[in-house]
């Protein structure tokens, strides 16, 4: 599921001075209310209440809705989100340094996925998995020979 990071700043509508309501706000993002509220509940967002306790959204909270959602898609689990947030700065740049680290290594792994992704879709063999110049981008990625029978396989396929 693509989520939409698009924020919209205009709170003209319903209520801009006092925020926006709970519904109003997940729905900018796309978001079932249930998904602020569990938010709410372990600490990563705190909305601002009326005097009747409703739950308001101003634009530090649409803010960190967007950076909570975005850090998700990064990876993180929301007890890491919350761990960086609530972290002093030479602790929060430790944690975002060590994460950092992590999605680089998924990023170059998704990469080397894609590359596989890539050589089977240019093969033409009725069995992907036997043709040298898939073998070759495996083993290039794995970092080991090109074949362990078949040394100096040719990287373009030609079933």
């Amino acid at each position: 599921m693509l989520i939409s990071l698009r924020l919209n700043v205009d709170m003209t509508s319903s209520g801009c001075a006092s925020g926006m309501s709970i519904g109003e706000a997940a729905g900018r993002f796309g978001l079932p209310t249930h998904v602020l509220r569990h938010w709410e509940s372990v600490g990563l967002l705190v909305p601002d209440r009326t005097p009747a306790g409703r739950r308001r959204y101003g634009l530090d909270h649409l803010h960190r809705i967007a950076a909570i959602l975005r850090a998700k898609e990064a990876g993180f689990r929301l007890d890491d989100i919350r761990e960086i947030i609530e972290a002093d700065g030479a602790t929060r740049r430790d944690l975002m340094r060590r994460h950092r680290t992590d999605l680089a290594q998924r990023i170059a792994r998704s990469q080397g996925s894609l590359r596989l992704i890539d050589a089977a879709l240019a093969c033409e063999h009725d069995d992907f998995t036997r043709c040298p110049a898939f073998r070759s981008t495996f083993a290039a990625l794995a970092g080991g020979p090109a074949s362990v029978s078949e040394p100096g396989l040719h990287h373009a396929c030609t079933a």
